[in-house]
């Protein structure tokens, strides 16, 4: 096994926090310190390992001590959210797609493109997004907020492709927007799932286009009803009794 040094997990500082948590303004020292927390723990997310994240752990990966993580982390959550930043600006690579309005005649070719982006963005970032979802299932209350945002930003653009209006948060075509922003983001959680495949006897399930195309094609469908009008003078269904939990636990 290859030793690390701190070097190995250098990164550009970051020029938007001016000040730890002690109120202290940052020097260029202050900004690389806290650059090479990020990195560090950008890094034990990725690898390939049973390490647990922890802020410990990112001490010992960083080469830094307890003491300096605390000066600029209150705690892991606040460090793994500080992972995410760059991670959720690449989601306008998808996003970008779906603000464009979609015409009719080119709906299913621009379902498939989205499809393909939103997936790949999960491919490449799955364990920290794995991570996220996993600690939003256990009540933290900062990445279910971030969960929350992310899932946000995508259904606005969604109803406004059904022709939907935001100012009505219950209507149908919102209703729909996010049964579909559900159903696909838990899609690419179980194709992205590093755990899944050794427990599933049909390893052929997480090929690549197994769940891809099914996902453009209910966008499509979904979309198309709802640009014809279809459920929108349709009543609400009482809700249940007790809400329903959401869990991270793939249902196949």
């Amino acid at each position: 096994m290859s030793m690390e040094t701190p070097d190995d997990f250098a990164a550009p500082p970051d020029e938007g926090v001016n000040r730890n948590l002690n109120g202290q303004k940052l020097g260029r020292k202050g900004r690389d310190t806290r650059a090479r927390i990020i990195a560090a723990a950008n890094a034990l997310v990725s690898q390939d390992s049973d390490i647990p994240v922890t802020l410990s752990a990112v001490a010992r990966k960083s080469g830094l001590g307890m003491t300096s993580l605390y000066l600029y982390f209150n705690d892991l959550t606040e460090l793994l959210l500080a992972v995410l930043e760059p991670v959720m600006e690449e989601a306008e690579a998808y996003l970008k797609l779906i603000r464009l309005r979609w015409p009719d005649e080119e709906l299913a070719d621009h379902c498939r493109a989205f499809a393909a982006a939103y997936y790949a963005f999960w491919q490449e970032n799955s364990r920290i997004l794995h991570l996220r979802n996993s600690l939003a299932d256990q009540n933290d209350q900062r990445m279910l907020q971030q969960c929350v945002s992310g899932a946000e930003a995508l259904i606005g653009p969604l109803v406004e492709q059904m022709n939907g209006n935001l100012q009505h948060p219950q209507s149908p075509n919102f209703a729909l927007a996010v049964m579909l922003v559900t159903g696909i983001e838990r899609a690419a959680s179980i194709r992205t799932d590093i755990a899944l495949p050794g427990l599933l006897v049909d390893r052929m399930i997480l090929a690549p286009d197994r769940f891809l195309h099914p996902a453009a094609r209910l966008l499509e469908l979904g979309i198309r009803d709802a640009r014809a009008g279809f459920g929108s003078n349709q009543p609400s269904l009482p809700l249940p009794p007790t809400p329903l939990r959401y869990s991270s636990t793939p249902l196949i």
